[in-house]
This record gives C-alpha cells, structure tokens and sequence, in this order.
C-alpha cells in the first residue's frame, strides 16, 4: 500500500445516466481532465446493475437474475455474459478517451461484504448466512479484481489506477441489519474482525496501489476502513453528524484522503462553488485542523453515483465539482 498517495481534487463516484458508454466516457474524460473513472451505466438493465457488472468480474463463480435478486449458480449463464460484454463495451470507450493519458483512473467495484449481503445462495438467503460462502465470494472478487486490473492496465498503460470498492451494505453488516430471505429476521452480525480481515484480503490485490472505499451511507466505520488499509475514503458528506469528527480528525491526521461526496446525486439546483463546500470549512474548522491541509487532504465528489440524475444535470454536477474543488484551493479558510 502507498502510505499518502497523492489524489486528484475531484473524481465522480460511478454511476452515470443513460445506456450510451461512448457518451458518458466522453463526459467523463472531458469533466476529469485529471481524475476521470470508468463510468457504470445500470440503466442498460440487469448486469449494467453494480451488483451484476461485478459478478460478472468473479472468477469460478457465476450468478444468474432470479425474481428475488441475484442468485449464485453453476456456470456462466446469459446474463453473466451480459454482464461482461457490457463490462468490454465500458472499457472499449474508456480505451477510445484516455488515448495518452498519464493521470490516475479509477475503476470501481462492489465490496465484498455488500456483495456477500446482495448476492443469494441456491436456497434463496444472502450469502452473508454461511461463513464459507463469503470467504469464497472474497476471494472469487480478489482474483476478478486483479485480472480486472490488468485489463485496465493493458488498456490504459500511462494510467495510475485507483481501486474503488462500494460497500453501500457494510453497516448493516455490521450491525445485524441485512434482511433475511423470508423479511422476517436478520442476519446475525458479522465479527468486526472478520470484516476487516476480509477488506484487507481485498484491498491487498491493488498492491501498491490507492484503494478507496465508498458507503454513501450515515457511520461510515472510518477507523475500520483505514486499518484494512483504505488510501482514502468515499462518503455522503451530508450524513456526517459531528459524532464521526474525532474519527475523521484521526484519518486526516493519519493521512488517509476524504473523498467529499457535496454535490447532490439527482437533479436540483446547484449552489454557488463556494456554497457547496461551506461545510467541509467548517468542518475543518471545528476539528481545528490547518487549512493549507485541505486541498491535501480532500477530493470532491458527487454525494453518491448519478444513475438517477438527468444527463444533463450529471454533466452539471461533475463540472461543480471542479469548480468548488477549485474554490476550496484558491480559498482554504
């Protein structure tokens, strides 16, 4: 792991709107002249969704749509195939955009535990029920990752890759909150150890390279993510109460990167670039930290993916994020 990798001050978080790959790379590569990602696009349908694109890159598992969800099945049926033409249609335009280009780029993934709590088991409950399937599953994700990442290299050789992992679900993993097959009861909670020995398991195939891991959802575990080895973590910034300051004072200090999620995910009306980062001010301010560390130590993003904005707007919101990524620099205090 690099102890402070430097990052970008804005990236996008995933998602984009639309089922056009060509477009969204273009609007990707030309918002993040420094920082662009390889866009997901879940309104294609099952398979562009961010649970099946990343079942489609597990290596000796496959899954399969079922009315319920995702179900892990025998072999690699149509839509797992779905799932990885998609995948090979993303990267093509990626490819076609980043001709030459020497920045960092990241590729996102789902994690293993919110994978683990979506994907099901022949018998219809989450894979989170069986202590083997998610060893399994973690490590099926760890290869896929790695292969995934050679890919990207192959494609994009002048690049630095960033690794994003989306655990959306790893709260409620840790607390007992997944719902049962039936609706009825939870899933028992999972040791936090565990938990954390599984991220770093997966985290460890990026190497040297920056992981980042994003949960647009409120208790983001700072301490957690950080000893599994986390560069840098993504979050929702407007679910943060002062409650996690002490732990986002200790990863600031420790120089893990914030990845700010400030600009709304769906369609509204934009403040001004200055008004957007108002509070990560403040917030600094509170926790009394210097503000020449702020350009260091943030890079701004969307508060979550933008598959539910307009194309229009999610070119907006990237755009704002540059600009209030700039006004955070220029003015710091």
């Amino acid at each position: 792991m690099n102890e402070n990798p430097t990052f970008a001050p804005a990236t996008g978080v995933g998602s984009m709107p639309g089922t056009d790959a060509r477009e969204a790379a273009k609007t990707v590569t030309g918002s993040f002249e420094d920082f662009p990602f390889l866009p997901e696009l879940p309104a294609r349908g099952p398979g562009a969704d961010m649970i099946g694109r990343t079942t489609g890159m597990l290596v000796e598992l496959y899954a399969r749509v079922e009315p319920s969800g995702w179900r892990i099945g025998d072999r690699p049926g149509r839509d797992t195939r779905r799932a990885r033409s998609w995948l090979g249609e993303d990267l093509d335009a990626l490819e076609e955009f980043t001709q030459g280009y020497e920045g960092q780029l990241k590729v996102q993934a789902v994690g293993p535990w919110t994978l683990a709590a979506a994907l099901e088991l022949r018998n219809g409950e989450a894979a989170l029920s069986d202590a083997g399937a998610c060893r399994d599953l973690a490590a099926s994700l760890a290869e896929g990752l790695r292969l995934h990442l050679e890919e990207v290299r192959r494609r994009v050789p002048g690049a630095q890759l960033v690794l994003q992992l989306d655990e959306p679900s790893l709260i409620a993993v840790l607390r007992g909150q997944v719902k049962s097959a039936s609706g009825y009861r939870t899933h028992r909670a999972v040791d936090r150890q565990v938990v954390e020995s599984t991220l770093r398991d997966v985290v460890g195939v990026h190497g040297d390279g920056p992981v980042v891991v994003h949960s647009c959802a409120p208790d983001v575990p700072f301490a957690l993510l950080r000893r599994a080895g986390a560069a840098a973590i993504s979050f929702d910034f407007s679910l943060l109460t002062e409650r996690d300051d002490d732990a986002i004072g200790e990863a600031v200090e420790g120089g893990t990167r914030l990845f700010a999620g400030v600009v709304p995910g769906t369609d509204g009306p934009l403040s001004d670039p200055a008004g957007s980062v108002m509070g990560v001010r403040t917030l600094w301010r509170r926790l009394g930290l210097s503000p020449g560390l702020l350009a260091e130590a943030v890079t701004l993003t969307p508060s979550c993916g933008l598959a539910g904005a307009s194309p229009e707007y999610a070119r907006r919101a990237l755009a704002h994020c540059v600009r209030a990524a700039r006004s955070l620099a220029d003015n710091p205090e």
